[in-house]
């Protein structure tokens, strides 16, 4: 745990007034920022299992110059490479952690945010397989996006057994509550910051992606966001009720108690932290569905439709849709725990038999659109698509087949030379030029995401630009993808639109 926010150097900031009372940022180099600003009320005890309810007002002006607590989790490791720039420090204790930070431009003259600015607003949901990650990781500093006109706001959101384990006696998928209740603090909100309350962009990496299909899929979030960014998400990335029950017992069993909120609700963070952490390994498939998070998580959203057949029944087609995965997305949890180089035959076979209803046509299709390829590139390949592909294209036909949609679709094809070369174009390596802070030092060297050679020089700042175009105008720059043509811009060193890219093995998921 790590007990002791990092401090923000700068010089004195703006006071901003919310709903709930006023808030005092920090200034630096022309961007204002507000640190961990509550959106909903502590999540305490029976609270922890319950939806987001309204924060209390405050008198006098709160400080928001430091980052705050996060929710319950453990530290999560993926062998040999360095990702706590994404993950950060692990869980930093605090009652109050249901809370946004807002990076905005200053107003002319230097004296607060752009209040009042009409700025195009874009609020991020993190990744860390449902169980880690916030607010604090290096990697979701808004600087970038305050510095080119947009107004970016970050979020916590409840995790593991609190924001996803199905409970009886609880609404499911808390943490996605969590995320449009923060929603409506933005609408609510935003304008004092500088924001187009009616130009929201709502984007999400891995899990935070996951949600984002499911918000964008749940009819009480319409309204409070006009586009979506979806990087390397899932729109079939749901648990059965049946699947979810199978966790929920064995989180029961772990604890000792009966499987019910009110039976939770006497169980300190801690131990629930500890129980999330002994889940692994629960055999998730049944008659009728396999596991879409392949054992990676135990936890996910717990729908009755899958977010990309809810999105073909017609939900959330009003929203301008930009959605992506990596071109190497398995390569993240075979290369840096040695799994990759050593992958034989029949760990192909094996992930795709965990994975597909025709294991044996699906490694037949991948051998035939490989030629030469090695049982790890083959392995990654089934792996990164049962977990991000096939949802993602399928929520990208879902909305694009939908009359007056507009869809547009991205493969991020860089590769990092991590870890002797292997890592490559591997999930989550897209994110530090989303955010403009592929400089960060911690990303480099041999173990670093981005690898000890210099990614190209214009990469960030093209890749960055993109992000905030589409918020800004709903159009990144190339052809809309359509359900004949799937166009798709193949973002690298050169950037290529190309039409239906892996189209032999996407059909083969579909």
């Amino acid at each position: 745990m790590n007990h002791s926010p990092d401090p923000v150097v700068s010089t004195p900031g703006p006071v901003v007034a919310t709903a709930q009372g006023a808030v005092r940022g920090v200034r630096r180099d022309g961007i204002s920022a507000f640190l961990n600003i509550p959106y909903a009320a502590p999540p305490l005890g029976i609270g922890r299992f319950a939806p987001p309810r309204a924060h209390a007002s405050w008198e006098g002006v709160r400080d928001a110059t430091v980052p705050g607590p996060n929710a319950p989790q453990s530290e999560r490791r993926l062998g040999s490479v360095d990702m706590s720039p994404y993950f950060g420090a692990g869980w930093s204790p605090g009652e109050d952690y249901l809370t946004v930070s807002v990076w905005t431009p200053e107003a002319v003259g230097g004296h607060g945010p752009a209040a009042g600015g009409g700025l195009p607003v874009m609020v991020f949901v993190h990744g860390g397989g449902f169980v880690a990650g916030s607010t604090r990781s290096a990697l979701h500093d808004g600087s970038g996006f305050a510095r080119d006109g947009v107004v970016l706001v970050t979020l916590n959101y409840r995790l593991g057994i609190a924001g996803f384990l199905d409970l009886p006696g609880a609404p499911a998928n808390r943490g996605l509550l969590d995320v449009v209740a923060a929603l409506r603090w933005v609408r609510e909100n935003i304008t004092a910051l500088g924001g187009d309350a009616d130009n929201v962009t709502l984007f999400g990496q891995s899990a935070g992606a996951t949600v984002v299909g499911g918000v964008l899929a749940t009819p009480q979030a319409a309204g409070l966001f006009r586009r979506a960014i979806i990087q390397s998400g899932s729109g079939l990335g749901a648990f059965t009720t049946e699947q979810a029950a199978r966790v929920t017992g064995a989180a029961a069993e772990a604890l000792g108690v009966r499987p019910h909120a009110g039976a939770f609700a006497e169980i300190s963070d801690e131990r629930l932290v500890e129980a999330a952490a002994q889940l692994g390994g629960i055999d998730l498939r049944t008659g009728t569905h396999r596991d879409p998070l392949a054992g990676l998580s135990p936890f996910s959203l717990v729908l009755g439709t899958q977010p990309a057949a809810s999105v073909a029944a017609g939900l959330g087609t009003d929203v301008d849709l930009l959605i992506g995965t990596n071109a190497e997305e398995g390569n993240l949890y075979l290369v840096p725990v040695g799994q990759y180089s050593t992958s034989t035959a029949a760990d192909v076979d094996a992930a795709a038999a965990r994975s597909h209803p025709d294991p044996a046509r699906l490694v037949e299709t991948y051998r035939k659109a490989r030629p030469g390829a090695s049982a790890g590139e083959l392995r990654s390949a089934v792996l990164g698509d049962a977990l991000f592909g096939a949802g993602s294209w399928a929520l990208a036909d879902a909305h694009a087949a939908q009359p007056g949609s507009a869809t547009f679709g991205y493969e991020f094809a860089w590769r990092s030379h991590a870890l002797d070369g292997e890592l490559g174009a591997a999930h989550a390596v897209e994110l530090p030029f989303v955010f403009d802070l592929a400089h960060l030092p911690r990303l480099h060297g041999p173990n670093g995401l981005l690898g000890p050679e210099e990614p190209p020089a214009d990469l960030a700042a093209r890749t960055h630009e993109t992000w905030v175009r589409f918020a800004r105008t709903g159009d990144p720059g190339w052809d809309p993808y359509d359900t004949a043509r799937r166009t798709t811009m193949r973002i690298g060193a050169d950037w290529t639109q190309v039409d239906d890219p892996r189209g032999e093995e996407r059909r083969a998921w579909a």
